[in-house]
């Protein structure tokens, strides 16, 4: 879609380039979303793609995923054999169920700063502990972590002027087990659940998406019973936080949630076993 309403595009080389946020600037992207539909409040586009970050870059701390990031990218990145959990990456990339347009423009940090909860890539930092750092208009930084970016659809914790320069995922995530389920209405349907479990020697975490309006991660010290999973995602989760909309009811994701997060303790505690 033409944005009519833009008188000019900025393409910053350096982060200095950046200064001079304004109301009616919007950071670019891929811009999946923002060429969408009409945004009549833009004035500006400042095209992030111009600073040349390089897309991925694992060592020994784990992987760092640039914001501009693409999901082609991120789908063809290739492992280290010791990082068991990286074969999320790709169950999160298709998830996206996108075409190859999409899937060659659509960026990393632009799912996440959307916030939807279908958001695959929420999906995949979130369950593997990522911490966004996050550029300050003063030329500082700041670090938080995934399920605390991301606060609901189209609601993220980005303050006018700050950038998502990249999401890190930290390698101990990187190298446990894990299980992964999704539900759609429609077999190529968006996410209306996604959750993943993951595993270090005995400490379990379930992250559940998608069903959820922002992503909730449940911690556990040991291997849970049927019980106290269910427990705490009753408590955990208010019937006020399951998403409704096209893609699925609030009663029907919370029951797939119960359901999916049941299956993944059970795989996993096998898997331990």
């Amino acid at each position: 879609m033409d944005l009519n309403s833009i008188e000019a595009v900025a393409r910053p080389r350096q982060r200095a380039d950046l200064a001079g946020f304004a109301g009616g600037d919007a950071f670019l992207a891929g811009g999946t979303w923002l060429f969408s539909e009409p945004q009549p409040q833009l004035k500006r586009l400042i095209d992030l793609t111009a600073l040349g970050w390089q897309a991925l870059h694992a060592d020994a701390d784990g992987l760092a995923i640039a914001a501009t990031c693409t999901v082609a990218e991120l789908d063809a990145f290739e492992a280290q054999d010791a990082w068991t959990a990286a074969p999320l990456i790709g169950l999160a990339c298709r998830a996206f169920l996108a075409s190859f347009k999409i899937w060659n423009t659509a960026t990393v940090g632009g799912n996440l700063c959307m916030g939807l909860p279908a958001g695959p890539m929420i999906s995949l930092a979130a369950a593997l502990e990522g911490v966004c750092e996050i550029w300050t208009p003063d030329g500082g930084e700041r670090r938080l972590p995934v399920v605390d970016f991301v606060r609901g659809p189209q609601h993220n914790a980005l303050a006018p002027g700050e950038v998502l320069r990249a999401i890190h995922l930290p390698r101990e995530a990187l190298t446990r087990r894990f299980a992964f389920r999704r539900a759609s209405l429609s077999p190529i349907g968006r996410s209306g659940v996604l959750l993943i479990g993951t595993l270090a020697g005995a400490e379990m975490a379930l992250t559940v998406t998608a069903s959820t309006r922002r992503p909730v991660r449940l911690a556990f010290a040991g291997m849970p019973d049927a019980a106290t999973l269910a427990g705490r995602l009753a408590a955990e989760i208010p019937d006020a936080l399951y998403y409704d909309d096209m893609h699925g009811r609030p009663d029907w994701r919370r029951h797939m949630t119960f359901i999916f997060a049941e299956e993944i303790r059970t795989e996993l505690a096998e898997a331990r076993a």
